[in-house]
């Protein structure tokens, strides 16, 4: 799902899923994204580091171009 065609872009994530039963580091990974909850949305400019912060919670987000 992620490659590298999205660097150097600006990208919407959105939550689709809940964070209750998610690790201290996939936690953390929401919050630095800008996530609060199912439904909210942030919009980033993509690099090295907000790839791998999506990868890690690539089954409760969804990826759009913006």
């Amino acid at each position: 799902m992620l490659n590298k065609t999205f660097l150097n872009k600006k990208i919407v994530i959105t939550q689709v899923k809940g964070g209750s039963k998610l690790n201290d580091k996939q936690k953390g990974n929401l919050i630095g994204l800008g996530l609060r909850g199912i439904g909210s949305s942030s919009s980033v400019d993509c690099d090295q580091s907000v790839l791998g912060m999506v990868k890690k919670i690539e089954h409760i987000v969804k990826i759009s171009l913006a």
